[in-house]
Order: C-alpha cells, then structure tokens, then sequence
C-alpha cells in the first residue's frame, strides 16, 4: 500500500490539491477533524452609553461580557467615575474582571481605564490588569497647523502601566478565549466612512507617513455561538458591514445572532442607511441594540427594514442584557 507521504506527491502532480500541513490521525489512519469551538453562556451587561435605566448616561460605551465563566469589560465610558458608579448601581463587582478591551483610541471609550483599575486594584491585584487594543492605538494624532499629538492614549498609558496594568496590541484577529475573538484592525474593503469630520481634519502618524485619520485602530469583539455570531462594537468606525464582513472571514461565515454597541450612523445620509440596512440584511442579524453613536432614528428605521420587533431592537441603555438563551432585556425606558 503507498505511503500518504507518496500519495500526496502524486495528488500534487496531478495538479489537485493538498493539505499545507500533515492532517492528525486517529487509530487505524482515521482523520480528527478540529472542532470550533463555540460559546455556550454569554450575557452582556451595558455599563455607558447615553441613556439610563438605572445610574447615568453619557456620551460613551462600556459594557460587561460575561462568557463561559470569563468576564471583560469592553471600554471605559467617556468619563473617569460613571463605570464604577454605574457597576455599583447595578451591582456588579469590578475587581472580578481581569481584562479589559478598547475598541479605539477615542477618549468617550478609553477615560475610565486609570481611573478603574486603581479602584479595583486595590481590592484585587489582577483586576483590569491586562487591556486588549489594536494595532495603531498609539499612533501620533495631529491637527492641521497644530504641532502636539492629542492622542490621549499616549497620556493613559503609562498611567495604567505605572498602575501595574499592561496591553496586548492585536495586529490581526485573535482568538482569546474559546470563542471570543478580536479583529483586531477591520480592513476597509467598502468605503463605509462611519467617523467625524472636523473643520481641521484629523491625521494620524503611521510609520513615516501622515495620513487622514480614519481610526485604523477600530476593532470589534466576536463571539461565535450555535446561534451564530454576537458582534460587540465600541463606535463602529470601521464600518459596521466591514467589521462583520471581516469577522466572518475571520471565524466562519455565520449570520449575526446579535449586532450590539455604536455603529455610529446617528448623521449617516439616507443613502448610506439604505445601503447599510441592505447589507445588514443579508447578514441575518437577529438582535440589534444601537447604542451609543448609532442615532435613535437609526435604531428604529432598522427595526422595521430588518423586520425586527421591540423584543429584538433596541435602543441601547445602561443596565440593559443581551443573554444568548433570554435574548435582550431592554429596560423601561428603551422597552
């Protein structure tokens, strides 16, 4: 009998193809396929955005995932005290988390991090003590006819470190936990431009060149579950059909159980909307709580053009859970 060594030459000369690593057998040369490896629980707690139900609302995003027995806190809000005031309101310990995720650079997403791992530290040494970012979250940001960088992450920084916190910076998708995935920077394969313009265009130090600042920072978090995948988004600048496109590449070509947090369209033209909501559709997306960025007009334009109902689209508010088995717990004021 020929060797499988020798069978794959001859696979490759006869022009097919073949595997570009050695498949693992089992037994008597039965192949093991690796099996995904899904999410089973997850609830999503949402900790800063404009809104409240119960604690206080801000121009941010901050939420806790809760992950099969994992806890990370995705962003920091806008200001230095509303997280933690908002977590004790909803009763919800902190120092239980030891990481955090900022989805980019932007101060409404990244204000609370010194502030919160010096509170938890103090009870908890590994609380918040490992933050995720992408690639590009330090670069330079300059103003035109301005000299100094306003990128305040470059100003947070080595306060967290000097709090014994530290970062892991992401270059492409990674898998942290079993099933939680971070894209890391989206490619831009649509010209999806979800991010503000001033009247002195931003632009962003990337090795030698100067460039418009389009947040190339931005990144998404992915949960892939059997009900399909859960997209959790600071601001979407991105693009939200870019990031879900990417993130579909990324960890299998599922539709989108739940799409949740900013995908900043609040100022979006009409057609960018309808364009948006066409592909939304043909992603499947089950679940939508628009918090943040995303504009309440948007929110409830998609309920109906995705044939939605109030059950599963949602405007975002603190204290609102998106649950994989119970679905979304909207509030009384987002309900």
């Amino acid at each position: 009998m020929p060797s499988r060594r020798s069978v794959l030459c001859q696979l490759a000369l006869a022009g097919l193809a073949v595997p570009l690593a050695p498949t693992l057998l089992h037994g008597a040369g039965t192949p093991i396929v690796p099996r995904r490896r899904v999410v089973k629980q997850l609830r999503i707690t949402i900790l800063s955005t404009m809104l409240a139900d119960e604690g206080l609302g801000e121009w941010g995003f901050a939420a806790l995932v809760e992950v099969d027995g994992h806890r990370l806190l995705f962003d920091t809000g806008a200001h230095e005290d509303v997280v933690a005031r908002n977590a004790r309101e909803l009763d919800i310990a902190l120092d239980t988390v030891p990481e955090v995720v900022l989805s980019h650079f932007h101060g409404d997403h990244t204000s609370g991090l010194v502030a919160l791992r010096r509170e938890v530290a103090v009870r908890q040494r590994t609380a918040l003590a490992r933050a995720h970012v992408a690639d590009g979250i330090f670069a330079p940001r300059l103003r035109d006819g301005e000299a100094r960088d306003y990128n305040d992450m470059n100003r947070v920084r080595p306060q967290y470190e000097a709090a014994g916190g530290s970062f892991t910076v992401h270059g492409k998708p990674t898998e942290i936990h079993p099933g939680v995935w971070l894209t890391g920077p989206v490619p831009r394969r649509h010209p999806e431009r979800n991010w503000s313009v001033g009247a002195r265009p931003a632009r962003v130090q990337l090795g030698a060149q100067l460039v418009e600042d389009t947040v190339p920072d931005d990144m998404a978090m992915i949960i892939d579950t059997d009900q399909g995948l859960v997209v959790l988004t600071g601001c979407g600048h991105a693009g939200v059909v870019n990031i879900i496109a990417h993130a579909r590449d990324a960890v299998r070509p599922a539709p989108v159980h739940a799409l949740i947090g900013g995908i900043h369209l609040f100022n979006a033209s009409e057609q960018t909307l309808a364009w948006t909501e066409q592909q939304l559709r043909s992603f499947g997306v089950r679940h939508l709580i628009g918090a943040h960025c995303t504009g309440v007009e948007t929110v409830y334009r998609f309920r109906q053009s995705l044939g939605l109902d109030r059950s599963r689209c949602v405007v975002g508010a603190v204290g609102q859970v998106f649950d994989l088995d119970r679905g979304i717990t909207p509030g009384n004021i987002a309900r």
